[in-house]
């Protein structure tokens, strides 16, 4: 008699394909419901930009789709950003199975943390190191050089910046769920702390723009970030090991 169930890698990949799925579905939503206000969002978008661009200056589109474009792209930022809670959650229920069942209680605390961190490294992305950094590549204009920045250009590179910021934030989220699985301890992230705090001013130097300034305020939150993920993992370690003994 030939068995019902699914071999566990297709029941695995038959959930993941679920998730991604319903996870496609609400960003699909959150785009309808951004869309109508995309050109406003674009605008918000742009103002780190703009606010330092000498007076009269505008950013520039060099063909006719293109502006269209970045509208239906900056809709579709703005719906993965409301779908967030939602796709946070379905990534929990991925990972959810290899807790043990009271550890499942712990979702609201995941999706709550997960998205105030990524959100929060966004918005420390645009309103701490847009402006010194735009400001620093505005200055090589000069009597002979202009900056007519295109905005699909823009509107990439103020993209990649802030999901970059938004995802480095999710390293304390990291930690505990590393440290649950016993991927990580506290010992090691104390251990390796010299080698992460270079490590950190390297990515500082790779996303943000080539001054001190901003460098350093990509680096000084990323190593206090490290410094809670320490703690976050201490405390994890030791939930695993009573889970473990319970």
């Amino acid at each position: 008699m030939e068995s019902d169930e699914k071999p566990p890698l297709l029941s695995r990949l038959g959930e993941i394909r679920k998730r991604l799925v319903r996870s496609a579905i609400a960003v699909g939503i959150g785009f309808a419901i951004a869309y109508g206000f995309s050109e406003k969002l674009f605008e918000i978008l742009a103002y780190p930009l703009k606010a330092n661009m000498p007076p009269g200056d505008r950013l520039v589109y060099t063909s006719l789709p293109e502006m269209f474009f970045v509208y239906i792209k900056t809709a579709m930022v703005a719906g993965l950003l409301l779908a967030a809670p939602y796709v946070f959650y379905q990534i929990y229920l991925l990972v959810a199975p290899g807790f043990y069942k009271k550890e499942k209680g712990t979702i609201l605390l995941f999706v709550l943390c997960s998205t105030v961190l990524f959100v929060g490294g966004s918005l420390f992305g645009y309103f701490v190191v847009f402006p010194y950094g735009f400001k620093f590549f505005l200055a090589f204009s000069s009597e002979y050089l202009r900056a007519l920045p295109s905005v699909s250009k823009y509107f990439s590179l103020a993209v990649k910046l802030l999901f970059a910021f938004g995802f480095v934030f999710e390293l304390p989220v990291a930690a505990f769920f590393l440290s649950r699985m016993g991927v990580l301890t506290a010992d090691f992230l104390k251990q390796k702390r010299r080698y992460a705090i270079l490590l950190i001013f390297i990515i500082a130097a790779f996303l943000t723009p080539p001054d001190v300034i901003s460098q350093f305020l990509m680096a000084v939150p990323l190593m206090v970030l490290y410094e809670i993920s320490i703690l976050i993992a201490k405390v994890a370690g030791k939930k695993k090991k009573e889970a473990e003994e319970a």
